[in-house]
Formats: structure tokens, C-alpha cells, sequence
């Protein structure tokens, strides 16, 4: 499937999954945080175009998010361009650089977040950030937590400056591009 077409069939599936969620018979229990996020990384990664993915696989990185690292830590094994997710826990911000597509930071201060990006700076890596000030810090994209679930903004130059690019419906649900 070409990647226009696979991009609007992810916004018009995600807009029926929305429109049809309280159809269900049987209620799903809600997602707590940490599956939330989780689960819109995953989203996120599988509609973000890198310029060359390793033919091993696809690896998801993880620093500083103790609490959500065990839903991160679940998506080992689904797919992101046809291939296996592996998910690993950094401790040095240098091992970003050599094995990762996918950095989620759950790194507060600007400062902190701007010491773990920057070995890769430039380099094609999707660097999802999850507090408030990882928008101004740099991230690609920032998760946003509020109380009817989770909402995202990106940072389209930065994305650019990595080489990636990322499916338009993507641009339009976020809450802000840059």
C-alpha cells in the first residue's frame, strides 16, 4: 500500500475507533497513563518515515520513565515497518545514537533532556518527550497528559533537521505543530 494511502487509512481508522467507542458491548477498563502512552508512541513511530531502519529490527529506547517503562517495555515484539519492536532501558545518552529510532525521555528539566539528546543530535532518531517543557527543549514530539486522555505536539522543524517525516493526519491531531 502506498504511504498516503496507509497514512489516511490510519486517520480514518483512528477516527472510527473514536466515533465507536462506546458501542462496544462489553466495556473495555481504561488505559491508565502509562498504556496511553504507550500505546500513541507506537502509533506514532509506526506513521513516522525514517530514511533507513536496520534490517534487524526497530528499537525503542527508554530513559528516565521508571513508571511507565513496564507498558514501553510490552510493546517488544509488535511491528514498525514490518518489523520487530525491541524496547531497551538506557542508561548513558550515548548509547542513543547507535541503537535507537525510537527515544522516549521522561526527563523533566530542559537541561536533562537537552543532555540526552544531544549525542544524536541530527541523527535520524523520533525523540518523544513526556513533560511539559520537552516541547522547548527540542523534542520531536511532546506527549501532553490532561484529563480526558492524552494529546501530542510536534515539532515539525526539528523532524525535518532529522530527516524524518510524519504522516499528515498525524499533523492534524496534534495539538500544535512547530
Amino acid at each position: 500500500m502506498k504511504a498516503q494511502g496507509r497514512w489516511a487509512a490510519w486517520g480514518l481508522g483512528l477516527g472510527w475507533a473514536v466515533a465507536t467507542a462506546g458501542l462496544a458491548s462489553t466495556p473495555e477498563p481504561p488505559l491508565d497513563e502509562a498504556q496511553l502512552r504507550a500505546a500513541l508512541v507506537l502509533r506514532l513511530a509506526q506513521y513516522t518515515q525514517w530514511p533507513e531502519v536496520p534490517e534487524a529490527g526497530f528499537t525503542l529506547c527508554v530513559a528516565g520513565l521508571a513508571q511507565g517503562e513496564p507498558a514501553l517495555q510490552a510493546l517488544s515484539g509488535r511491528q514498525v515497518g514490518g518489523r520487530p519492536v525491541r524496547v531497551l532501558s538506557l542508561e548513558s545518552a550515548r548509547d542513543a545514537l547507535s541503537q535507537c529510532q525510537v527515544l522516549v525521555l521522561g526527563h523533566g528539566e530542559a537541561a536533562s533532556l537537552r543532555r540526552w539528546m544531544a549525542p544524536a543530535s541530527g541523527a535520524p532518531v523520533l525523540v518523544v518527550g513526556t513533560s511539559p517543557a520537552a516541547l522547548r527543549a527540542g523534542v520531536c514530539i511532546a506527549l501532553i497528559s490532561e484529563p480526558q486522555g492524552m494529546a501530542f505536539s510536534v515539532n515539525h522543524g526539528e523532524l525535518r533537521r532529522r530527516g524524518l517525516s510524519v504522516a499528515a493526519p498525524v499533523l492534524r491531531l496534534a495539538r500544535e505543530v512547530r
